[in-house]
């Protein structure tokens, strides 16, 4: 017999006309509310959205850091973030190089009310950082698929499309003020290098990131994007 849980997954796989669907989605799908807490008003998402959007209380507490700023999220994926950074009054530009993202991301801002407050850009972010200014940039670069669990340690090598150094280097001509979301299981060594490498060296501060007493990630805070910086 079907645990109730399972159920509604199944009905809602047959509503959506989904025959086959990753397990790894069923997994996320269970926890779609942490995900977006307007899940049921028509938020919609890729497969890999599922597995890689920010959950929403990590989300806010990343845009509480930025209130009133002009902010760029390199790699929006399904909006997640730049929702909650408009949420906080921010002008976001939404970057992801993939159109299908940034129709999703769209659709949920509407959900939530926010999408007159962010610009929606399909394009490659390492591309058009040049040309781009802003407050802060948010990084989330996609960190390989839920197989990132598997490494001990996370190395900055491993983000995607490039490593770590080169997109937190193309991020800092932009601006100090950086905020990168990783892996729980990254090498915090190295993500203290990228603030010491800096010139001058960065004020850094690094948050876990908890739902539900689970540990869901790390947050690097850099510049005045720091508690101790914004006291100043």
């Amino acid at each position: 017999m079907l645990r109730p849980r399972r159920r509604i997954f199944k009905k809602w796989r047959r509503n959506h006309k989904l025959s086959v669907i990753n397990p790894v989605v069923e997994k996320y799908w269970l926890q779609r509310y942490s995900l977006f807490s307007l899940y049921d008003e028509g938020i919609q998402m890729d497969e890999e959205g599922w597995y890689s959007v920010t959950p929403e209380e990590i989300a806010i507490q990343q845009a509480q850091r930025c209130a009133g700023r002009v902010v760029i999220d390199g790699f929006t994926g399904v909006g997640g973030n730049a929702i909650q950074f408009a949420r906080m009054h921010c002008k976001v530009v939404a970057i992801d190089i993939d159109p299908r993202k940034i129709e999703l991301a769209l659709n949920n801002a509407k959900i939530y009310g926010v999408e007159g407050q962010i610009d929606f850009v399909v394009g490659d972010f390492l591309q058009r950082a040049s040309s781009l200014k802003a407050d802060v940039v948010f990084l989330s670069p996609p960190w390989g698929g839920p197989s990132y669990k598997n490494v001990k340690k996370f190395t900055l090598d491993l983000l995607k499309p490039k490593d770590g150094y080169s997109i937190f280097q193309i991020a800092r001509k932009i601006t100090p003020n950086i905020i990168m979301f990783l892996p729980r299981n990254v090498d915090l060594r190295q993500v203290k290098e990228l603030a010491w490498l800096s010139n001058p060296t960065l004020p850094l501060e690094i948050e876990g990131n908890y739902v539900e007493n689970n540990l869901k990630g790390i947050t690097a805070y850099f510049g005045n994007t720091t508690r101790t910086s914004r006291l100043r």
